[in-house]
């Protein structure tokens, strides 16, 4: 068992700035590939970002890239997600998620209550 605890989400305006934080405890977080997710209201929850085990592979949707940057520290078994120049299509709730099979590449499509451990989320709001 992994638990996720999610923080760092808030309400800023567009082109603003946040860092999510994603502590991890239990089971061997480090041994997790991790990712970021996220769901707006009335959407389908998404994959932001994915990192596996040692942050050698990263993966990002196409519409962050360039302004989203995750890395891990495995030291404090935590994830990060530095979110800039956001914009209002990036409001939703951000979920921290970790798998201990899949790569960082096939967790972009890990579908949330079919595998994994998943935080609560943390509520990102971007203001125009």
């Amino acid at each position: 068992q992994v638990q996720l605890v999610e923080s760092g989400g808030g309400l800023v305006q567009a082109g603003g700035s946040l860092r999510l934080s994603c502590a991890a405890s239990g089971r061997t977080p480090s041994s997790h590939t991790m990712g970021w997710f996220r769901q707006a209201p009335g959407k389908e929850r998404e994959f932001v970002a994915t990192i596996s085990r040692s942050g050698g592979y990263i993966y990002y949707r196409d519409s962050v890239k360039g302004r989203f940057t995750i890395s891990r520290d495995n030291a404090k078994n935590t994830v990060y997600l530095q979110m800039n120049r956001l914009e209002p299509e990036d409001t939703a709730v951000y979920y921290c998620a970790a798998d201990l099979i899949l790569s960082a590449d096939q967790m972009r499509t890990l579908v949330p209550g079919t595998r994994g451990y998943w935080g609560r989320g943390t509520q990102v709001t971007v203001s125009s």
